[in-house]
């Protein structure tokens, strides 16, 4: 009930300002590529004088975001590089893991927030294609030998619905990371059904019911006001929408937990500094797993933002867990 009132007020308060409406191209009159909304800021006022963590560090809330936002704009040249290096490839397998469980259909539309570098949107993209191609070898089954009535209907049906299209929307509050993201969506030659939008995950760009899947894959933990966050996701996906977040958490075997914090906290700053010439920005990294809260109370919060049938699955020993909620 008082998460519905906190919605519910905060609706209102975002009808007092001007709807931005973000299509494939970016925006109306805009050109394809980056976009960023408007300044404003609804509910900083709120911040005052409250400290939060950077890391094991407390700081102001007013300070963290601009903070995250300098470790990104560093690290974001060779962050997909140190995914790799940090995690052994093993990031790669989490995010299939989280394609597989999201199970996409075509037609549905994909909101990505922190996804700065495109991954789960390219992987996203990938799969509802390939969910297409497989459609069409079955209904290509069915229709052996078919009457000339068959054939007739057949076609007339996919001139009048068409194909349809997933759209996926890559949303990142760092411009260098849209930036690298679009670099690569582009030397691989992915741009149908693709969008780049600056936006803050606590106040996204988007009206009311937007979305069928939100996802946030290993940024929800840098938010300053994960509750913020979780009813923005909510706000923004249609009735019936599937939230997902992939996020490192709480190992659940101690002899895994302590090689884990071994190496996390004596080889992934060293990692960092010689990959990525930036040693700070890896130790806040580690630090901030550490912040984060564990697999039960992430999923209290989830529940606590109005979803239903909230789930989530350890991977790797917990290492990262994967949550999954709906909107009603």
């Amino acid at each position: 009930m008082a998460a519905s009132m906190r919605l519910l007020f905060r609706r209102v308060i975002r009808l007092s300002h001007i709807n931005v409406n973000v299509t494939a191209a970016g925006a109306p009159g805009r050109p394809a590529g980056c976009w960023e909304p408007p300044s404003c800021r609804c509910f900083s006022e709120a911040a005052g004088d409250r400290s939060t963590h950077f890391g094991f560090e407390t700081v102001p809330e007013t300070e963290k975001a601009k903070r995250v936002y300098k470790v990104f704009e560093n690290v974001a040249q060779k962050y997909d590089t140190m995914n790799d290096a940090m995690s052994l490839g093993v990031h790669r397998l989490w995010k299939d893991t989280l394609l597989h469980v999201m199970h996409p259909q075509p037609g549905v539309r994909l909101l990505d927030v922190a996804g700065g570098t495109g991954d789960i949107a390219f992987r996203f993209l990938e799969y509802v294609r390939f969910q297409q191609e497989r459609q069409k070898r079955r209904a290509a089954r069915s229709m052996q030998a078919p009457s000339w009535q068959d054939i007739s209907n057949n076609y007339s049906t996919e001139e009048e619905d068409g194909p349809q299209e997933s759209r996926a929307v890559v949303c990142d509050i760092n411009k260098e990371m849209l930036r690298v993201g679009k670099q690569k969506a582009d030397g691989v030659g992915i741009s149908a059904g693709l969008s780049w939008v600056v936006g803050d995950a606590e106040e996204l760009p988007f009206d009311d019911d937007q979305f069928d899947i939100y996802t946030i894959a290993f940024g929800i933990r840098n938010v300053t006001h994960i509750d913020q966050a979780l009813q923005e996701a909510l706000r923004v996906l249609k009735p019936g929408g599937r939230f997902m977040c992939l996020e490192f958490s709480k190992v659940t075997n101690p002899v895994l937990a302590r090689l884990y914090d071994a190496y996390s906290f004596q080889m992934i700053p060293v990692l960092g500094e010689v990959i990525a010439g930036d040693w700070k920005s890896y130790q806040y990294l580690v630090e901030s797993i550490r912040k984060f809260p564990d697999q039960e109370e992430f999923k209290g919060m989830i529940e606590d933002a109005g979803f239903y049938s909230v789930k989530y699955y350890n991977l790797t020993g917990g290492v990262v867990a994967l949550h999954s909620g709906f909107k009603l």
